[in-house]
């Protein structure tokens, strides 16, 4: 179902509000997108780092009435709650978990879906249309993220019933691993640098905006052009879809040539997103779990990294 329309529950993502008069000058000093670049209209990707660069969660922000919502990986909400409490304590921000508050679906191919509820698709990656409270944020071609308050969920959820068939999450996370976005999981949290997941390359990363944590480490690796491991994507011909974290291993190295990011089921087995060392994948003699474990085949992704592009965000 991953090619047709349809529409699932995105219940693997909680959401992060940030709220206040310096909700915004507070952010731009912790993540690696640009707050400035943000309207009633453009959302982006980006990540939170540690002073390592190393990210601490990855997500999608946008900005809210007085503020601004996070969405990423539930497991990690919690933790970064407590932490970014930490050095709010100055500001004239409110933390909150606002995961209650929102539903949010994902649509592919559901544009018929959202005018029924008033809504056109966004014409643009990123961008964002509104109504009655309705969030719709076209996060990739075709694939569309809906926000909707948690009071009008079940009406929505009704609406989307009579134009689209229903899916599985899975169907979903494949279709953010073929358009090439990474995400950080629990098993991965403080594992990968930003441009490791190709982050910059889909709009997550700002090298203009000025200092945030870990941006020095970013910045080197942009400018440098020292960054030993990136991200590909791959198939595996069994239906068994690997955790994130799970090593990766070529016989012609002496240890793990890389790490899963993100895996879900196809129709000819599974597709991954997987953290690797170019040489491996030159090689290209990959296997996952163990050097002799099931071999793993090179795929293409939809973009091309540019450094000189990248940069100019």
């Amino acid at each position: 179902m991953a090619d047709s329309a349809f529409f699932c529950t995105l219940s693997h993502e909680g959401i992060l509000a940030v709220r206040g008069s310096d909700a915004g000058k507070f952010l731009q000093g912790q993540l690696t997108c640009n707050i400035s670049y943000l309207n009633d209209s453009t959302s982006s990707l980006g990540a939170r780092c540690m002073v390592k660069g190393r990210m601490q969660s990855s997500f999608r922000i946008l900005p809210a009435a007085d503020g601004f919502l996070l969405a990423m990986t539930r497991e990690l909400l919690d933790a970064q709650l407590a932490d970014l409490k930490k050095y709010a304590v100055f500001s004239k921000a409110k933390l909150t978990d606002d995961s209650d508050a929102w539903v949010r679906f994902g649509l592919h191919n559901g544009e018929a879906a959202l005018q029924a509820l008033g809504l056109e698709q966004p014409a643009q990656v990123d961008g964002i249309t509104r109504h009655n409270d309705l969030i719709a944020i076209l996060v990739s071609p075709a694939r569309v993220e809906l926000w909707v308050p948690a009071e009008q969920a079940a009406s929505v959820q009704a609406v989307l019933g009579e134009k689209l068939p229903q899916a599985a999450l899975n169907d979903w996370l494949l279709g953010q691993i073929r358009a090439g976005i990474g995400q950080v999981m629990a098993q991965t949290r403080e594992l990968f640098i930003p441009q490791m997941i190709n982050l910059q390359a889909v709009g997550g990363v700002s090298f203009k905006k000025g200092c945030y944590t870990g941006q020095e480490i970013v910045a080197r690796m942009q400018y440098l052009g020292k960054l030993k491991r990136r991200q590909y994507r791959v198939a595996l011909s069994s239906d068994s879809v690997p955790e994130p974290g799970t090593e990766i291993f070529s016989p012609t190295h002496s240890s793990s040539v890389g790490e899963v990011v993100l895996a879900a089921r196809s129709a000819d087995g599974s597709e991954l997103l997987a953290v690797l060392t170019a040489d491996a994948v030159e090689d290209n003699n990959l296997h996952l779990g163990s050097p002799d474990g099931p071999r793993l085949a090179l795929l293409t992704l939809p973009y091309e990294l540019d450094r000189d592009r990248e940069i100019q965000r």
